[in-house]
């Protein structure tokens, strides 16, 4: 099931609110737990069965490492986060591990033909979140069975983030108040958040999917494709965040924003401060800073951000592609911290420019299926193996898409949200203009479900 389905917009979403709030305080937590584990299993109904596996384990081991205290709790908690990482590693992993041992020594391992369930990468993330914090104290074990198998498979957030750290919703699992004001808040998000996904998404997709299925490219049909997929990924992503937020509020709960306009920043490094902000907080927090993070030499520092980005990339898919992605993006990374700060802060104008360029770069490795065809692709950008520098394709794609183009850099900005935000923080803000308008959006992303088929959600390949 996904949020942009005519299902859950008028059955599963309406049901849930209505038996959430017609029941008492202390059973919210059940009902939320159950509507969860109907979502996840209205698609995957055999994988239900993996994660309440994960919910009975990780919440014995809170237990465990909470009990035995720092002084003997160690094993406990090596224990639990590596049956959490062998659990994501034989469905995400495996098959990719035995090619290149295949490839690299001849040996054949057996095959095993497993579809990746779909949310494992981030409940097993805020599995690990939850055992990490209860040892070092950041947050007190979950005593409730029930409240814990909510942060695991909340549905607003489980199957493709916001990657929620436990210490962060500890305390709204033990108690949060709902509002009329949050949960209308709550709305606003996920009308957004559905249309940046409906109207802008997967339009943009369907330039994306024309482009490359192409037989051959110029110039300009590649940089139309990749500008295309660049503003895909972000309203299919970000749309998604933002649904999940405004669930989230629907039901009281405060979710961190995932998205922070990273198509406005200055460099790579602010860019990864904007983009998939809760995946980039979970590494740091609990991979780069225990590694040392930057206290320590130059050397160390450059090996600690070259294995985080390369798990990074790995993170996101079982394949060299994601691998070099990261590793890319690493590279990147070093290069501006010990070589090219001076100049991006002395050329303040080209910034922008210069970081848009690296990230549409480094999204042709994302969205090729080998690093053979990215290496084409991107050799088909700079004018290698093409028709030429332009073609018919291309000048169609571009022009019938001009429109489409220009919306999805307006709204990657942060000027029409500020000032929409501004408004409705007013008084009177909720005008019926405005409201109209919201009503508008709603009513033309629903008619876009009904009669468009092309409805993926990118991150859940990951």
């Amino acid at each position: 099931m996904v949020f942009s389905s005519i299902f859950f917009v008028f059955t599963f979403l309406p049901v849930t609110i209505a038996a959430y709030y017609l029941a008492p305080h202390r059973i919210r937590n059940g009902i939320l737990l159950l509507a969860s584990l109907f979502f996840y299993a209205w698609g995957e109904p055999v994988y239900l069965f993996l994660m309440l596996y994960s919910i009975l384990f990780n919440y014995v081991m809170g237990i465990d490492i909470a009990r035995k205290r720092r002084r003997r709790a160690g094993a406990s908690l090596f224990f639990g986060v590596l049956v959490n990482l062998l659990i994501l590693g034989f469905f995400k992993y495996y098959g990719f591990l035995a090619e290149n041992i295949e490839m690299f020594t001849g040996r054949v391992l057996p095959k095993v033909d497993l579809p990746l369930p779909i949310g494992l990468s981030f409940y097993t993330f805020q599995s690990l979140s939850y055992l990490v914090d209860v040892y070092r104290g950041r947050a007190s074990y979950q005593k409730n069975i029930l409240s814990f198998g909510l942060y695991i498979s909340m549905f607003p957030q489980l199957v493709a983030g916001p990657i929620v750290q436990y210490a962060d919703i500890d305390a709204q699992l033990r108690e949060r108040r709902e509002s009329l004001d949050k949960f209308g808040q709550g709305v606003l998000y996920f009308i957004w958040g559905l249309a940046k996904k409906v109207l802008l998404a997967n339009n943009l997709g369907a330039v994306h999917t024309a482009v490359t299925g192409l037989g051959s490219l110029s110039v300009l049909s590649a940089w139309v494709g990749a500008f295309a997929y660049t503003f895909q990924i972000y309203y299919d992503f970000s749309g998604y965040s933002d649904m999940a937020i405004g669930l989230g509020k629907m039901f009281g709960f405060e979710l961190k924003e995932n998205f922070a306009h990273p198509y406005c920043a200055g460099s790579i490094t602010e860019f990864w401060r904007r983009w998939h902000i809760s995946l980039g907080s979970w590494f740091r927090e609990y991979v780069y800073i225990p590694l040392g993070g930057n206290r320590v030499g130059k050397f160390r520092h450059i090996c600690n951000l070259l294995l985080v980005w390369a798990l990074t990339g790995l993170w996101h898919g079982a394949s060299w592609n994601f691998v070099v992605w990261g590793l890319y993006y690493s590279v990147l990374l070093i290069m501006e911290k010990y070589l090219l700060r001076r100049v991006t802060e002395r050329i303040p104008v080209l910034r922008t420019f210069y970081t848009m360029f690296l990230v549409m770069v480094g999204w042709v490795f994302f969205f090729s299926p080998t690093l053979d065809a990215a290496g084409i692709y991107l050799g088909a950008m700079f004018g290698r193996g093409v028709t030429g520098i332009t073609d018919n394709a291309g000048m169609y794609y571009l022009l019938t898409s001009l429109v489409l183009f220009w919306l999805s850099w307006i709204f990657a900005v942060p000027v029409v949200s500020r000032i929409t935000v501004k408004n409705l923080e007013k008084p009177d803000g909720w005008t019926p203009l405005l409201l109209t308008a919201h009503v508008g959006i709603f009513l033309t992303a629903a008619a876009y479900l009904i009669h468009d088929t092309y409805n993926p959600f990118l991150y859940f390949r990951f």
